[in-house]
C-alpha cells in the first residue's frame, strides 16, 4: 500500500470520528434543550401547603413558651431570675430567643413551671 493510499484511510477514518463526535455534540445540545425547557413549566420549589391556625398555636419558639408559661403562672423575671440563681437578663435573653438556657437551667423552669421538660420542648418550631 502506498503512502498516499494509506494517508487518505486515515483521512476519511478521521473524518468518520469527527462526524459521530458532531453528531453525539448535537444529540446532547437537542436534550439539553429540551430539558431546560420542560424545567421552565414546574415551579422549582414544592409550595407548602398554607398554615392552619392550629398548626400555627403548635409553633413555638422555646422563648415564646418560657414567657407564656411564665405569665400564666403571674411570675415575673425577676422572680424566675432569683428562684434559679440567674440574672433577670438571662431570663429576658432566654424569652426574647437571643440565647437559650442550659439543660440544668432549662430542668430547673419546668419544675418551677410545674411542667416536665418535654413539654417545654413539645412545640418547637
Amino acid at each position: 500500500m502506498s503512502v498516499v493510499g494509506s494517508t487518505s484511510i486515515l483521512l476519511l477514518f478521521g473524518l468518520g470520528f469527527l462526524i459521530s463526535l458532531f453528531a453525539v455534540a448535537v444529540i446532547v445540545v437537542i436534550v439539553a434543550a429540551v430539558v431546560r425547557k420542560s424545567g421552565k413549566s414546574r415551579p422549582a420549589y414544592v409550595p407548602q401547603e398554607p398554615v392552619t391556625p392550629q398548626q400555627e398555636e403548635i409553633r413555638k419558639t422555646l422563648g415564646e413558651t418560657l414567657k407564656e408559661l411564665r405569665t400564666e403562672r403571674n411570675m415575673t423575671q425577676e422572680f424566675v431570675a432569683e428562684s434559679l440563681g440567674v440574672s433577670r437578663q438571662a431570663v429576658s435573653k432566654w424569652e426574647n430567643g437571643t440565647s437559650e438556657p442550659s439543660t440544668t437551667n432549662l430542668i430547673a423552669i419546668a419544675k418551677l413551671y410545674e411542667t416536665a421538660p418535654e413539654e417545654l420542648l413539645k412545640k418547637l418550631i
